[in-house]
């Protein structure tokens, strides 16, 4: 079984749809994403973030253990302190794009997955899988699409004209 070791800043940072305007609205956000993955694979899920817990975060149980590594402190030293101590290093698959950290961890270890290639995971969860969504980060592509739906390409069509025999 995997454990997932998530660096939060890095992924919320390998999109750029606008977090940077309400940075507590995207913690939230992708914490509520991480819950629902984590309900769906069934395999612990921690995610570390820089700094302090954001009070609309709330106290809420989740399928995804939320730290924070504390005002003045980072979420990589955090990480890398998980990581070191670590019985099952092997079990481990730490996520970021941080350089730095993916050496220190693989050193204890961890293998490592950056974090655009899960986020790209993350957009499998089925949206019927996700709990309610706080909404979007503001000035995101979802906040400033009519409706608050992303827009979607127009379905596949049969070619018009089809020639016989092809």
């Amino acid at each position: 079984m995997t454990r997932w070791l998530v660096d939060g800043m890095n992924v919320i940072g390998s999109r750029p749809d606008g977090w940077w305007r309400n940075r507590q609205r995207a913690v939230v956000n992708l914490v509520d994403l991480l819950d629902a993955w984590a309900s769906e694979v069934g395999e612990p899920v921690t995610v570390v973030f820089d700094g302090d817990r954001p009070p609309e975060l709330g106290d809420a149980e989740r399928a995804v253990e939320v730290c924070f590594a504390g005002r003045g402190r980072s979420a990589d030293d955090e990480i890398a302190r998980r990581v070191a101590p670590d019985p099952g290093p092997g079990s481990l698959l730490v996520v970021t794009s941080d350089a730095e950290l993916a050496r220190r961890v693989e050193a204890g270890g961890a293998r490592v997955l950056g974090a655009g290639a899960f986020r790209r995971r993350l957009d499998t969860v089925p949206s019927g899988a996700s709990p309610p969504r706080r909404g979007p980060t503001p000035g995101s592509p979802t906040e400033r699409s009519s409706g608050g739906v992303e827009p979607q390409a127009p379905p596949e069509r049969g070619d018009p004209n089809p020639t016989p025999g092809r």
